[in-house]
């Protein structure tokens, strides 16, 4: 999750360059932001689920470890 912003803000520019948009410097960030706030309740809500209470860092690892397993089972990779 400590490079959550930095690869956000590199899926933004890729979104933004795929589809031939300007995005102005207030909508990168409000569109950082949610992503940010969305990040930070899954990892917190996560924790919560596993009996871990504020610990981001697990809260993080699971969350998206459960989030690539749901895309593989979707796309049935497995």
């Amino acid at each position: 999750a400590s490079n959550a912003g930095g690869v956000a803000c590199s899926g933004l520019e890729m979104s933004q360059n795929s589809i031939r948009a300007s995005w102005t410097r207030a909508e990168v960030d409000e569109k950082l932001h949610h992503i940010m706030r969305e990040i930070h309740r899954r990892a917190y809500e996560t924790s919560v689920e596993y009996g871990q209470p504020g610990n981001y860092a697990m809260g993080a690892n699971i969350a998206g470890f459960v989030k690539v397993a749901e895309a593989m089972l979707a796309q049935g990779v497995i």
